[in-house]
């Protein structure tokens, strides 16, 4: 599976795994006597889970100064909206959990590359 993925204008390597998340963000929830919920809804922001298999060092490097920034905009498919959007995001935890070197190209490729995209 392919995802588009662009990062502030540019086209990352498509990502293993894209998942979206619609979050509602509240100020204040609270049930009255009925127990009825009575909330206080702002705004509906998105979360990006992205995930990449393997990238040589050049690409998880160009990506993680990419979402190094406080903010950055991302342009991904989005469910709700039916096309591409973009939008500003800051990233939370990026994890890699390991490395290993191809012998075959004697170049060294990270796996698994995470980040959750949080929208701002």
């Amino acid at each position: 599976m392919s995802y588009y993925l662009s990062i502030n204008g540019v086209q990352v390597k498509a990502p293993a795994s894209l998942e979206v998340a619609i979050q509602d963000i509240d100020t204040k929830a609270s049930r009255d006597a009925n127990g009825l919920l009575h909330r206080d809804r702002v705004a509906i922001k998105r979360k990006l889970t992205v995930k990449w298999g393997p990238l040589t060092v050049s690409e998880c490097s160009m990506i993680l100064k990419a979402i190094s920034e406080q903010f950055f905009s991302c342009s991904y498919l989005d469910p709700q909206e039916g096309g591409i959007v973009t939008k500003t995001f800051y990233t939370g935890d990026r994890t890699m959990p390991f490395y290993t070197f191809n012998p075959a190209t004697t170049e060294y490729v990270w796996q698994n590359l995470s980040a959750d995209f949080i929208e701002q």
